[in-house]
């Protein structure tokens, strides 16, 4: 059978975009129904980002005197890989619209050392704001946009306007352009377009403490010193139609507004998750690298607290970011880290391990299932792949079983058994196999558990 998620009732999900998506406005219980679609189980994390949203919400209706003394309440996810700590921040941050950014925390430096600052996680996530800011507004001017450009395509196709009195023969010409335009029938046409020439000169300038690294280009050092380089180009109607509408789109957005509602955004609503946590954290020798680790939480801890960080849009406070950061805690203690740092997170919670029962789950009921993923995928070839419910059990078990056996990567066990599993599918889909194909028990185990029987499990190993 091919195996689908259960239809009936339940809750409505939301989208972003949807009728409650982009809005902070959503009950706890409405976050932790929209969660349980994508994420099986952790309902203790579930709830805790779910308040966290709500109260964010319920700031923004206190006087803005009042509003500016509540301070987020951090969260630190305690629990081993694959089970779905950073699923849980990733779909609040889609779920609302927010800033979202995940970042590692071994890969930062204390301040003095090669490498990245922390406080360069924060312009990462002024930058993702901004991206998101300008692709609202890019839907927004996109009508007007695409006038614009057939009117510029239009002028490339027929040329100057003619001499005469009214010129009507050109206007004439022009409107059966257009029509023909319209139809698709002039994509493969070559016009010649000028570009902008991307080849300018840069250099880099590494800044000190608090400055982004950045590539200042001569031109918009020195504006009018060198005019604004362009090149001529041949390309098709298909390939102007693109970057005229790219650049008639540029042409009606505003770089400053941008960047303030970026701004405001990451400052409001913007969501970090600092995965490795533990990794950062002392553990009670204060040579090597445990300095340079409790130098790294030093170097957070302002951030967390609330400061402001220097970026080439403006500055940006930290005061109102939500940070969640996340550990399996295994060789280290929440306690190791700094207490002032601990301090800040003062929403523990932990995320148990994955049961065989929980892995069955995943493969079959969030809507993006992999099951679902793979009968997608090989759906393109002509292939109607279908599990039976057995051989879904008996991938959860192996996949329990070769997390005991080696080490526990949870839900991400399934991704490489499956890949081992259907491999030869997928290889041999485009040439030969076309139509039915169904996977039972028996096939699973003879694909799969001799893997197992010679403890051949490095394959596995992400």
């Amino acid at each position: 059978m091919v195996f689908y998620m259960p239809g009936g009732g339940g809750p409505p999900h939301l989208e972003p975009g949807g009728p409650l998506g982009r809005q902070d406005d959503l009950t706890p219980s409405q976050v932790v129904a929209e969660l349980d679609a994508y994420i099986i189980g952790q309902s203790e994390a579930k709830r805790a980002v779910a308040v966290a949203l709500r109260n964010r919400w319920r700031r923004k209706q206190l006087p803005p005197e009042q509003a500016e003394e509540v301070l987020p309440k951090n969260i630190l996810m305690i629990g081993p890989t694959g089970v779905g700590k950073t699923e849980i921040a990733r779909r609040l941050a889609r779920l609302v619209g927010s800033p979202f950014l995940k970042v590692e925390a071994t890969k930062y430096t204390e301040v003095g050392y090669v490498g990245r600052d922390v406080e360069s996680m924060i312009r990462d996530l002024l930058e993702l704001a901004v991206e998101m800011v300008r692709r609202e507004r890019r839907r927004e001017v996109a009508a007007a946009a695409v006038r614009a450009t057939e009117d510029r395509l239009l002028e490339l196709l027929a040329g100057p306007r003619g001499a005469g009195a009214d010129g009507r023969e050109w206007i004439e010409a022009r409107e059966e352009l257009r029509g023909r335009l319209r139809g698709g029938e002039l994509e493969e046409r070559m016009v010649e377009l000028e570009l902008p020439d991307e080849e300018k000169p840069a250099f880099r300038i590494a800044g000190g403490p608090g400055m982004d690294e950045m590539e200042v280009k001569l031109g918009e050092m020195l504006p009018g010193f060198m005019g604004r380089r362009t090149r001529r180009a041949r390309v098709s109607v298909r390939e102007a139609r693109e970057l005229l509408q790219r650049e008639e789109e540029d042409r009606r957005l505003d770089e400053a507004t941008l960047a303030k509602e970026a701004i405001e955004r990451t400052e409001q609503t913007g969501i970090v998750f600092i995965d490795e946590i533990d990794k950062v954290a002392g553990g009670g020798s204060q040579s090597g690298p445990d300095v340079s680790r409790q130098g790294v939480q030093r170097d957070l801890l302002p951030i967390v607290e609330g400061t402001i960080v220097q970026t080439k849009r403006g500055p940006v406070r930290t005061d109102h970011i939500l940070f969640i950061a996340a550990g399996a805690f295994h060789a280290a203690k929440p306690s190791d880290l700094l207490p002032e740092l601990q301090g800040r997170f003062p929403i523990r919670v932990e995320l148990r391990r994955l049961t065989r029962e929980d892995l069955y789950q995943i493969l079959t009921v969030p809507k993006n299932a992999l099951v679902r993923q793979y009968q997608s995928l090989l759906a393109v070839d002509g292939v109607e792949l279908s599990f039976s419910d057995a051989s879904l059990r008996e991938i959860a078990e192996l996949a329990d079983r070769v997390n005991e056996s080696v080490e526990d990567i949870g839900a991400r066990r399934l991704a490489t058994i499956l890949e081992r599993l259907l491999g030869p599918l997928l290889f041999d889909a485009p040439d030969r196999r076309r139509g039915p194909v169904a996977i039972d028990a028996p096939e699973v185990r003879e694909a799969l558990s001799g893997l197992v029987a010679r403890q051949d499990l490095a394959r596995f190993a992400l």
